[in-house]
C-alpha cells in the first residue's frame, strides 16, 4: 500500500526537463554518428538541412566531444540550448571547438530542433568554409632525420 502512494507521487518531467533530455539525445546520437535516430528530433521541415550542416561528419570531420553548455526556457514551449563541440579536420589533426545554439519548440510533448547556428568558436562544423592559415613552406610529413657518429 505505501509502495503504491510513493509510485503515486512521483511526477511525470517537467517540460524543461524533456527539452534539456530531447537536445541531449540528439547531439549525443549526432556526435556518435546516430543521424537517423538524431533526425527524429529535428522538426520536419529542418531535417534535410540538418543533414547537409553534419554531412561531413564522421568522414572529413571528427567529432572528439559535445556537451550541453547552456540551457534556458524562453517561454512554455520555446527553449534555447548551447552546445558546446569540439572536433577536428582528418587532414590536419587540430583541435578546435564550437559553440552552436540551437532553438527547440514543444510539439505537443515533442521537443523538436527548429534552427541552429554557429555561436561562437572555429567556423567549419556546420557545413560553412573552414579559414585555412596560408602557409608558403610545406608542412613537414615526418621528423627529419637525425645520424649519430658521423661527420659530415
Amino acid at each position: 500500500m505505501i509502495a503504491c502512494a510513493i509510485a503515486g507521487c512521483a511526477a511525470a518531467p517537467t517540460g524543461a526537463a524533456r527539452a534539456q533530455n530531447a537536445a541531449q539525445e540528439l547531439n549525443l546520437n549526432a556526435r556518435f554518428g546516430r543521424m537517423e535516430l538524431a533526425m527524429e528530433s529535428v522538426a520536419p521541415a529542418q531535417r534535410e538541412a540538418f543533414a547537409d550542416r553534419r554531412r561531413a561528419w564522421g568522414g572529413r570531420v571528427r567529432i572528439a566531444d559535445a556537451e550541453l553548455a547552456g540551457f534556458r526556457l524562453s517561454g512554455k514551449e520555446e527553449a534555447l540550448v548551447s552546445v558546446r563541440v569540439s572536433w577536428y579536420l582528418l587532414d590536419d589533426q587540430e583541435l578546435r571547438t564550437t559553440t552552436i545554439r540551437q532553438s527547440w519548440h514543444d510539439n505537443h510533448g515533442d521537443w523538436l530542433l527548429e534552427r541552429e547556428e554557429r555561436l561562437d568558436g572555429d567556423a567549419g562544423l556546420l557545413g560553412d568554409p573552414i579559414p585555412r592559415a596560408e602557409s608558403t613552406e610545406p608542412r613537414p610529413t615526418q621528423f627529419p632525420t637525425v645520424r649519430l657518429g658521423r661527420n659530415d
